[in-house]
């Protein structure tokens, strides 16, 4: 179960929260009418770009009375203002009956507003009201209605318009509703899939893990309970049940709350799928993608590496340098090239990861670097003269959590950090959370799943992917390691392959113009300065 915060831990984050922005416990009383998570829902589904929304989300957040005003405002408007009809889906008709009446709210209040500046939503506002809102149907003076439906896929055939399927991962044929309802964008629809999670094998869960890895590109959202909770949740309950907000009181009731579903909140509050355990890639797969010859450096340097001479520090590294030059000089110039390093210093290995891109898109590896028990300053001296001499690279993502952040800084000062909008450098310098494993990880396994990845034979490397499990519903190295003795592994293969698949997706470009003579020299006087820089060091 996930409840990695405590009760009083909650009360305090949330207290602070409350405190840096004043006005806010305040102000309670006098809210918008919609949280801001339905909000930003909502102003999605406006934008003409949305065709195709699925939203995880936690169970009882009230989404679903944000999509009630979302349709009675579609339906309510002319065919010129784009207006349709718009069709709920459920698995219970009582929840299609609550859906209704949620709408029915809505367009009273709308029909209100819309009548202090002479407009009407129903065809006579005073008199139809209550004929127009039946217990499956509202219909509007736009000509348009909303309708609960049953979750029979042959109810949507003949109909047009915004279909809404609500706790999708709980009705009968999900993929054949999927198919008839997807048949609604040919004219302009809009298709909305709503759903708490019910299992990893369900067919919601495989849309959203298509959806992660880039497979499909509807359109995605997710809102876990604490996420509900920090946008204001809580507050509306005490506001709609005439009680005080405290910390304190929202500390307890979340976990109340969490007590509640035991063995099922991960599930059911937190958006992860039960039965999320085991491999994330079987050995199958990964020797199948093991097709490619492709240089693997691999560096290991004595413990006492940094009390020994300046001439016996070179000529440890010489040989290294010199296989890395030979390997960087027969890579691909025809290519686009991604970087990803993982950073380790003491018990792990550091792993350089370098991704050639065909023009089909497939990634191939090019070059892996393996360095244990390396000093910062050999690992930059390496790294450098991967990145300096890597043709048309277009992503650098580095491992950028603890000591790892030096070498992320260094080759940032040098090429340029990439910001937020895409824009700037070529460094990413990524700081790990299980968001960055939840949304970057299955791409990564659709390029195994698709063969639209290519990587050396190692057992070493089949071994790290082997490591990854699902954990709570995110594929991470869990804090076990393989291998015997000084030799153990954990996984820090898959970690560098993760961040070069990553950088390969971002499609940083340089434009500029240098002659065949000028890249000569220059990867000559980059060689020699390579050799320089770390003669200094050593």
């Amino acid at each position: 179960m996930t409840a990695p915060i405590t009760e009083a831990q909650w009360a305090e984050a949330r207290r602070q929260a409350t405190e840096v922005l004043p006005g806010v416990v305040s102000e309670v009383g006098l809210p918008k009418a919609l949280i801001s998570y339905q909000a930003r829902v909502l102003e999605l589904l406006e934008s003409a770009a949305c065709r195709v929304l699925f939203v995880e989300k936690s169970r009882r957040i009230g989404l679903t009375f944000g999509f009630a005003s979302y349709a009675a405002l579609r339906a309510g408007r002319t065919k010129a203002a784009g207006g349709m009809d718009v069709m709920y889906i459920s698995y219970s008709q009582e929840m299609t009956r609550e859906f209704i009446d949620a709408c029915a709210m809505w367009a009273k209040a709308f029909s209100n507003a819309a009548m202090a500046v002479d407009e009407f939503l129903f065809d006579d506002s005073d008199k139809e009201e209550t004929r127009a809102i039946q217990a499956f149907r509202i219909r509007f003076a736009s000509g348009f209605e909303i309708i609960g439906l049953s979750s029979a896929p042959r109810t949507l055939r003949g109909k047009q318009g915004v279909v809404m399927i609500d706790e999708a991962a709980f009705v009968d044929s999900l993929p054949e509703l999927l198919k008839a309802a997807l048949a609604f964008l040919m004219w302009g629809g809009q298709v909305v899939v709503c759903s708490t999670h019910n299992g990893t094998e369900n067919e919601f869960n495989k849309q959203i893990q298509d959806i992660l890895a880039e497979r499909t590109k509807y359109d995605h959202i997710r809102i876990d309970f604490d996420q509900a909770l920090k946008e204001g949740l809580y507050e509306r309950i005490c506001l709609v049940n005439g009680n005080e907000w405290t910390a304190e009181g929202e500390a307890k009731w979340r976990q109340e709350i969490i007590d509640f579903y035991g063995d099922g909140a991960d599930e059911e509050l937190f958006c992860i799928p039960t039965a999320g355990t085991g491999a994330w890639l079987p050995a199958v797969l990964i020797e199948a993608r093991m097709t490619i010859e492709a240089p693997i450096i691999r560096l290991e340097l004595p413990r006492d590496y940094l009390q020994r001479t300046r001439l016996e520090r070179m000529v440890l590294m010489a040989n290294t340098v010199k296989e890395l030059q030979e390997a960087i000089s027969r890579l691909d110039r025809e290519r686009t090239h991604a970087f990803g390093f993982d950073f380790a210093r003491v018990a792990d290995l550091s792993v350089a990861k370098l991704l050639s891109i065909t023009r089909t898109l497939k990634r191939e590896s090019a070059l892996t670097l393996e360095m244990r028990n390396v000093p910062g300053d050999e690992q930059k001296l390496l790294t450098r003269m991967i990145l300096r001499g890597a043709p048309r690279l277009v992503g650098a993502a580095f491992d950028a959590t603890g000591m790892g952040w030096t070498v992320a800084e260094d080759m940032g000062r040098e090429f340029g950090f990439r910001l937020p909008d895409g824009s700037g450098g070529l460094v990413d310098a990524i700081k790990f959370s299980v968001d960055w494993y939840r949304f970057q990880m299955p791409p990564l396994k659709a390029a195994f799943e698709d063969d639209m990845i290519a990587l050396a034979k190692d057992d070493e490397h089949l071994g790290d992917l082997r490591l990854v499990k699902v954990i709570a519903g995110v594929p991470r190295v869990p804090d076990l390691r393989s291998g015997e003795g000084s030799k153990k592994r954990h996984g820090d293969f898959v970690i560098a392959l993760a961040l070069a698949h990553f950088a390969s997706r971002q499609q940083w470009h340089e434009y500029g113009y240098e002659s065949i003579k000028d890249l000569v020299a220059a990867s000559s006087d980059d060689d020699d300065d390579d050799f320089d820089f770390g003669r200094r060091h050593w």
